[in-house]
């Protein structure tokens, strides 16, 4: 009996939610989107100066996200001289590879970029939930039914958690924050080996 109480508070301990881990204390905000400004001017090209690792690999080169419309991105990585590796449209919830080269092209790992992106670009999400932490407000949202933590200080978003099973997945950070530009963004993963570090140029 006393062994099977043990296992239950054990589970329930496992089992605990993101932010009764991450020590948020839930607010009565009444908010109903957040926002995401990094990529939302029609009239800029967002270059930055990438390094993905994954599957053991390093590639360098140049990350590009362009918004073409209302909620219509397109995002290109490709080599320093100019061969490209990955090209993806996200049009409201519509995705398409346009082109991925061979070494990268696995299901699982389009997905993932997929969902990486998605929490990038998307400019106006609905709010399930609001917390406090330190200087930090942050809300809770959904991006592909998945739970998303937004970590908002001085107004400015600074750091996106993306949770599974009430733990953290993925984490984002946008750094040296100027005119509504994130010059250095940092996504990276927990469960698997893949880091992408982004620097504007």
């Amino acid at each position: 009996m006393r062994f099977l109480i043990l296992s239950l508070c054990l589970l329930t301990l496992a089992c605990g939610s993101y932010p009764k881990k991450a020590d948020l204390i839930p607010t009565n905000l009444q908010v109903n989107t957040v926002s995401n400004s990094y990529f939302s001017d029609l009239t800029k090209d967002y270059v930055y100066k990438a390094q993905i690792e994954v599957y053991g690999k390093s590639f360098g080169g140049l990350f590009i996200i362009k918004k073409i419309g209302e909620n219509h991105h397109r995002v290109a990585f490709t080599t320093e001289m100019g061969n490209k590796l990955f090209d993806f449209s996200f049009n409201g919830d519509n995705f398409k590879v346009n082109y991925i080269m061979d070494d990268l092209n696995k299901k699982m790992f389009i997905n993932i970029l997929k969902e990486d992106f998605s929490a990038l670009i998307k400019e106006q999400l609905a709010v399930t939930g609001s917390y406090q932490k330190g200087n930090y407000t942050v809300y809770k949202t959904h991006i592909f039914n998945q739970p998303y933590f937004y970590f908002i200080q001085n107004e400015g978003l600074e750091k996106i958690i993306k949770t599974k099973g009430g733990k953290e997945k993925t984490s984002f950070l946008f750094q040296e924050i100027n005119d509504n530009i994130a010059d250095q963004i940092t996504i990276k993963h927990q469960s698997i080996k893949l880091i992408i570090q982004l620097k504007s140029i």
